[in-house]
């Protein structure tokens, strides 16, 4: 079970350098191995938007959660104190906790470019290494 970061969706749909890599992971792993969370859901919407891209929106949102089977998971305001502890002892940036305490919750393989996830204890995979 994987749970997608941000980045990587929007590698696909604004079709940037590793789209295909994206791509051929999404074509790989079925959709209800694949998550992603309500942090990253909003993300995703707010980029596309203010990109006047409403149209991949509703088209994403179709293809991930109606016509597909990807979890969208939430993490609840008493995990609060979990993402400042990731934040404080990993460094990471308050999305980047976020993201990082949802995979540890519910032992998910957390997939992303970012490299700011390697200096975490659970790490985590490019699309390019699950394919």
């Amino acid at each position: 079970m994987y749970l997608l970061d941000t980045n990587v969706w929007l590698e696909r749909l604004l079709n940037q350098e590793k789209s295909a890599q994206v791509e051929k992971l999404l074509a790989k792993v079925p959709s209800e191995k694949i998550n992603m969370t309500d942090f990253c859901f909003h993300s995703i919407s707010i980029t596309l938007i203010r990109l006047k891209k409403s149209a991949d929106l509703l088209k994403f949102i179709r293809d991930a959660f109606i016509d597909g089977s990807v979890g969208l998971i939430r993490l609840s305001p008493r995990d609060t104190d979990l993402i400042i502890r990731a934040q404080e002892k990993f460094g990471l940036d308050y999305d980047d906790a976020y993201q990082y305490v949802a995979a540890e919750k519910l032992s998910l393989q957390l997939v992303s470019f970012d490299a700011d996830f390697n200096k975490t204890a659970k790490g985590k995979k490019t699309p390019g290494e699950i394919i």
